[in-house]
């Protein structure tokens, strides 16, 4: 539908704007913080260029949201140690020039896998070839989610790691080329599936890294790292399919972007609690969640005031509020049944919140 504002989308059928957010999540990926920063970019109508020379010139590549992202969010602060984990989409040299002005690390999944490297000894290589040089430096199992490639599966994967550096591209902006870069050190741990399933294209992550990798478990530290990533992916299902952004009938492009904005602090709150009734479930409710909430959500559910909860237990209760039934073979609870029980524990509350005022 016609949005006053909102500029094409997807494959150019569609209208909204691409919203790039960042997680800061702690280094064991046990602890989500909350939001580091966002970006909202609206794709612009262009001619189509013949060349990467011509993209180059354009001011509004989209590849440039990378970028203004880690400069929103910036260096950390003293006694504080930043690693920036992006897919393939943030694997172009001008994002690293970005993370390394802001003196920031970096964990990305390599994106262009024949680019030329210089190796330790100074000779120039596809990425991929250079790795495949790399000897074995251990195995480890792996627990690889399911998708629309894949099944899931726990799977062995060997590790290799070396160290690069990577050379400024023959064809780059002028931003990166007045940063003065001209080549960038940095570490690099391929992770190769031994053995796949029959049909299913093997697992092969080569990860790029501004952190030292000289043992093995160093390099699985980085791939720690990057098995977080997939949070970000979860976050931004919370804000479409739980709480709904997409469906907003909002009238205008700002609006749209004020709602988001507000949707985007609930899907991380909803987030933060997941991870902890996951990871922690034991841990007591009131160490994550408003007492407030507890309060009202033990009076529906029927509870004795002040009852000892864990956040796995208020984790589920608020999700059988949005219709998850709990029983033993449901699994964990989806983001349309805890979205569900969200808005009404909320309503709730404002409810109790407005009988207390008018009764006092």
């Amino acid at each position: 539908r016609h949005v006053p504002g909102l500029k094409p989308n997807g494959n150019g059928g569609g209208l909204g704007f691409l919203l790039h957010s960042s997680l800061m999540v702690s280094a064991d990926g046990a602890e989500i913080a909350g939001l580091a920063g966002q970006v909202i970019r609206y794709r612009q109508p262009s001619k189509k260029e013949t060349s990467g020379a011509q993209r180059l010139k354009r001011k509004d590549r989209e590849s440039e949201i990378w970028g203004q992202l880690v400069d929103q969010i910036g260096p950390a602060p003293q006694g504080v140690k930043f690693i920036h984990v992006f897919d393939r989409g943030g694997d172009h040299f001008e994002a690293y020039c970005h993370l390394q002005r802001n003196q920031v690390g970096w964990v990305v999944r390599a994106a262009q896998k024949r680019r030329k490297i210089i190796t330790p000894d100074g000779k120039r290589m596809a990425l991929a070839k250079y790795t495949a040089t790399l000897p074995v430096a251990g195995t480890y199992e792996l627990t690889v989610q399911a998708n629309q490639n894949q099944p899931a599966r726990t799977t062995t994967v060997e590790v290799r790691f070396g160290a690069i550096r990577f050379p400024r591209p023959k064809h780059i902006s002028v931003w990166a080329k007045e940063t003065g870069i001209t080549e960038i050190p940095m570490g690099v741990v391929e992770v190769r599936e031994v053995s796949p399933p029959a049909g299913v294209e093997a697992l092969h992550w080569i990860l790029l890294t501004s952190e030292s990798v000289d043992t093995f478990e160093t390099s699985w530290t980085i791939i720690g790292y990057y098995e977080q990533r997939p949070l970000i992916e979860e976050f931004h299902k919370g804000i479409k399919t739980g709480c709904h952004v997409e469906q907003r009938l909002y009238q205008s492009a700002k609006r749209l972007e004020a709602v988001t904005a507000m949707m985007s602090v609930v899907a991380v709150r909803l987030l933060q609690m997941r991870s902890v009734a996951r990871h922690e479930p034991n841990r007591p409710v009131e160490e994550v969640v408003p007492k407030k909430w507890i309060r009202v959500l033990q009076a529906v559910r029927k509870v004795k005031s002040g009852t000892p909860w864990t956040v796995g237990q208020f984790y589920r209760e608020l999700a059988k509020l949005g219709g998850f039934l709990g029983r033993k073979r449901d699994g964990e609870p989806g983001w349309i049944t805890l979205w569900r029980g969200f808005q009404k524990l909320t309503l709730m509350v404002r409810g109790a919140e407005a009988l207390r005022r008018k009764c006092g």
